[in-house]
């Protein structure tokens, strides 16, 4: 038998990405971005696995870091990140009008006591 082309299913509609503004905080585990690198590049492939880890679970690839975040990263040195932080992850319109994509992540440093129980939350907006 030839093969068939799969249609899909009737009624279904496809949700706009422009209306998928939202907020949600996650904990970024570093230590697997950083486990096994050399010690002077730790902290910069921190930096480039929060950018990934967003890129992933957001869904954009404009991915921009508060200053706060990146103090956080490298508040230990270049050797020594921490193997955890808090991020909460705003996925953003993009007011440029000649910008390549229509929305942009924006990643904020969250102080927490610790890590324990803690889970990924969509935070209401304020």
């Amino acid at each position: 038998m030839a093969p068939t082309k799969k249609e899909g299913k009737k009624g279904t509609k496809t949700r706009s990405a422009l209306q998928d503004v939202v907020t949600r905080e996650y904990t970024v585990v570093l230590s697997r971005f950083t486990q096994g690198k050399k010690y002077k590049k730790k902290s910069p492939m921190a930096m480039r696995g929060i950018m990934t880890f967003a890129t992933q679970v957001m869904g954009t690839k404009d991915v921009r870091v508060d200053p706060k975040l990146n103090e956080a990263v490298w508040s230990r040195g270049i050797k020594n990140p921490p193997r955890r932080i808090r991020v909460r992850f705003e996925r953003k319109r993009n007011d440029d009008e000649d910008a390549k994509e229509k929305l942009y992540t924006y990643a904020t440093h969250v102080v927490v006591p610790n890590f324990k129980g803690l889970e990924h939350i969509v935070v209401d907006a304020e």
